[in-house]
C-alpha cells in the first residue's frame, strides 16, 4: 500500500528521506531518484558548523505522480548498507504531533524495523509516516509511531492490534498523547523491585522466601557470578503494583543476616540517570545559592602560604567559614591559589575591596568573587569582544576575520640575536596607533617588517632612497627569508638600528605595542606548542591568561625563546587543571 500524500491546500511532490548514512551526498541521491522522474532539487541537511550530514534530506519532484512512484519503488531501499525511510514532507510538525490519526506502539521486539512495522499496520489504511525509535547506535528502543491519513484508520489499527502478538511479543497500541498533555500526577504502576546489599550467604530460595509474604511473585532472580556465588543483589516481580509497593515500604533498610538491605523500584538505566541528574542539579542549585556572593577566589599566593595563614590574612574582614589553599596531590606543594568563604556577602565584598592587590610576602594577591565556569567564560567573551581582540567561540578563542597567519602559511620569523630585543611581525594595516607619547615611559618596540622580493639578482634595485632601502633589507636582516608563495606586506624598516640608511627617514614616534596585535601573534605560537599535547582547545584560554598576567616586554622575550614559552604554557595548563577540578561549581 502506498504512503498517501498529505491532505490540504498545498500538496507538492516534496519527499522527506530519513535514516541516511552520514556519507550520503546530494549527488548520490540524485543518481538514485532521477530514475523515477524529473527531480527539481535535492538537499541533504547538514550541521551549520561541521557541515556533517544530519541523516535526512528533502527531494522535490516536478510532479506529484513521480513522488508517489518514488515512495513505492525506493522506500526502505538500502544506500550504503542502510535502509532509507521516505515519507511525504510535512513542514508543519504540529500535524504529526497532535493529530488524532497518530498512534503509539510499545513493547515491540528489538528485531522489528521500520519496514516490518509498516507492513504490520499498512492493511488498516494509508500511512503518512512510520518510525521505530532508536538509540545513538541505531538499536530499537522497543517503541514506535505511525501516522495514518485518517482517524478511522488509526482507530481500526488500535482495535485490531492492541494487546496482540507481533514477533512473539504482546504489544500495546494506542493514541499518541503529547507529553505536555499527559497526566504526570498519576504514579506509574510498577511491579518490579530491586534488592541490593544482600549477604552473600542468602540463596535464591531464601531470597524468594523473604518477599513471598507480600504477594504472588511472578519471577525472582538473584544475580550470581561464574561460580554460581551470589553478587549480593537481585530482582523480584510481583503480580500487582500494590504488592510491590508494600514490599518496598516494609523491607527497605531492614537488616537481613547482618546486612542492611536496600529495596526500591527497579529502574532502567535511563530512568536512573534522569533521577540522578535531577538530584545533582538540585544539590548544585542549593550550593550555588548558599555560597553566592560569599565565596572568594584568591590567586598569586606565595608558595609558603598555607590554610592557617590564608585565614589569618582575611580574618580582619569578617567571620570565615572556610579557607583553603589548593595543593598538588602528589607533591603537596601550593598551586598558588585558594578560596576563602565568609558568613555574609557584606564581609566578602569588604575583603575584595580591602585585600585585592595587597602585598603578602612580596607578592600582590588577586581577590575576586568565585565564579562558575559558565560565568567566567561569558565574562571573558565580553572582555575580548569589547577589546576587538580574540573572540570566544565554543571552547576555543578564534581571531575575528581572516587570521594574520593562515593555517599552513609558510611565515618566517627572524630569531633574536644576542643582545638584541626580539620583535613582533604583523601586517602594515594592523600597525598600532601612537596613542601614548614616549614621555609616558611605555615600552616601544622596533617597527616590525616582512621582507619584500628583490627586483633582480644583480641589476638595479630601484632609484632613490626607496630603491636603496629595498636593496638593503635582505642584508640587514639575514635571519628572514623571502618566500615567493607568501603575500609579503610592504613594511617600514627600522632605520635607527642601521647606519646604512639615512636618518632623515627615521620615524619620530615609533608605534607602541597593541594588545590585539600581541594576542594575534601569541595565539598561533601557543597553538603550535599545544598541538603535540593534544590540547589545542585551550589555546585561547592560555593566550588570555598570559596576556593578562605578563608585561609586554616579558611576552616579547618569551616569544623569542621556545623553552621559555613551553615553560609558561606548562604552568598555565597546571593552573587550569587545578582550577577546573578544585573550584566549587
Amino acid at each position: 500500500m502506498t504512503l498517501a500524500p498529505p491532505t490540504g491546500s498545498h500538496v507538492s511532490g516534496s519527499l522527506y528521506v530519513g535514516d541516511l548514512h552520514t556519507d550520503v551526498t546530494e549527488t548520490l541521491l540524485f543518481d538514485i531518484f532521477k530514475d523515477v522522474g524529473p527531480v527539481l532539487s535535492i538537499r541533504v541537511c547538514r550541521d551549520n558548523i561541521t557541515r556533517r550530514s544530519l541523516g535526512y534530506a528533502y527531494v522535490n519532484y516536478q510532479n506529484l505522480q513521480d513522488a508517489e512512484r518514488a515512495l513505492d519503488l525506493l522506500n526502505y531501499k538500502e544506500i550504503k548498507d542502510k535502509p532509507i525511510r521516505i515519507m511525504w514532507s510535512q513542514r508543519d510538525p504540529s500535524g504529526r504531533k497532535s493529530s488524532p490519526s497518530n498512534i503509539f506502539i510499545k513493547n515491540l521486539d528489538k528485531t522489528i524495523d521500520n519496514k516490518l512495522l509498516y507492513d504490520a499496520f499498512a492493511t488498516y489504511g494509508n500511512i503518512l509516516s512510520c518510525k521505530i525509535a532508536t538509540d545513538s547506535h541505531g538499536i530499537s528502543k522497543g517503541y514506535g509511531f505511525i501516522h495514518y491519513e485518517t482517524e478511522e484508520s488509526a482507530n481500526q489499527a488500535i482495535e485490531k492490534l492492541n494487546e496482540k502478538l507481533i514477533q512473539g511479543k504482546q504489544v500495546y497500541v494506542g493514541k499518541f498523547i503529547p507529553s505536555k498533555l499527559r497526566n504526570k500526577t498519576d504514579e506509574p504502576k510498577w511491579t518490579n523491585i530491586y534488592v541490593k546489599n544482600l549477604s552473600k550467604t542468602v540463596s535464591e530460595e531464601k531470597f524468594r522466601e523473604l518477599f513471598g509474604a507480600f504477594g504472588a511473585i511472578t519471577s525472582a532472580v538473584l544475580s550470581v557470578d561464574e561460580e554460581k556465588k551470589s553478587r549480593g543483589f537481585g530482582f523480584i516481580n510481583f503480580g500487582s503494583h500494590e504488592e510491590a509497593k508494600k514490599a518496598v515500604d516494609e523491607m527497605n533498610g531492614k537488616e537481613i543476616e547482618g546486612e542492611q538491605i536496600y529495596v526500591g523500584k527497579a529502574q532502567k538505566k535511563s530512568e536512573r540517570e534522569k533521577e540522578l541528574k535531577a538530584m545533582f542539579d538540585k544539590l548544585k542549585r542549593e550550593r550555588m545559592s548558599k555560597y553566592q556572593g560569599v565565596n572568594l577566589f584568591v590567586k598569586n599566593l606565595d608558595d609558603s602560604i598555607d590554610d592557617t595563614q590564608l585565614r589569618e590574612e582575611f580574618s580582619s574582614c569578617g567571620t570565615i567559614t572556610s579557607a583553603k589553599v589548593m595543593k598538588d596531590e602528589k607533591t603537596g606543594t601550593s598551586k598558588g591559589f585558594g578560596f576563602v568563604c565568609f558568613s555574609s556577602a557584606e564581609e566578602a565584598t569588604k575583603a575584595v575591596t580591602e585585600l585585592n592587590g595587597k602585598m603578602i610576602l612580596s607578592k600582590p594577591i588577586y581577590v575576586a568573587l568565585a565564579q562558575r565556569k559558565e560565568q567566567r567564560k561569558a565574562q571573558l567573551e565580553a572582555q575580548y569582544t569589547q577589546r576587538g581582540g580574540l573572540r570566544l567561540q565554543g571552547q576555543q578563542m578564534q581571531m575575528p576575520g581572516p587570521g594574520m597567519f593562515p593555517p599552513g602559511a609558510p611565515v618566517y620569523f627572524a630569531p633574536p640575536q644576542p643582545g638584541q630585543r626580539p620583535f613582533i611581525p604583523y601586517p602594515a594595516q594592523m600597525m598600532p596607533r601612537n596613542r601614548f607619547p614616549p614621555s609616558q615611559g611605555r615600552f616601544q618596540p622596533p617597527v616590525p617588517f616582512m621582507v619584500q622580493p628583490q627586483q633582480s639578482q644583480g641589476g638595479s634595485r630601484g632609484r632613490g632612497p626607496k630603491g636603496h632601502q629595498q636593496g638593503q633589507q635582505g642584508q640587514m636582516y639575514p635571519g628572514i627569508r623571502y618566500n615567493a608563495n607568501v603575500r609579503n606586506q610592504q613594511m617600514s624598516v627600522p632605520q635607527q638600528d642601521s647606519p646604512n640608511v639615512p636618518s632623515t627617514n627615521q620615524p619620530t614616534n615609533p608605534p607602541v605595542i597593541d594588545s590585539q596585535v600581541l594576542g594575534e601573534t601569541l595565539y598561533p605560537l601557543i597553538g603550535a606548542s599545544l598541538e603535540p599535547l593534544k590540547q589545542e582547545g585551550l589555546t585561547g584560554k592560555i593566550t588570555g591568561m598570559l596576556l593578562e598576567s605578563m608585561e609586554p616586554t616579558d611576552l616579547i622575550q618569551m616569544m623569542g625563546s621556545q623553552d621559555l614559552l613551553n615553560k609558561k604554557i606548562t604552568e598555565a595548563l597546571e593552573v587550569l587543571e587545578a582550577h577546573n577540578s578544585d573550584r566549587p561549581e
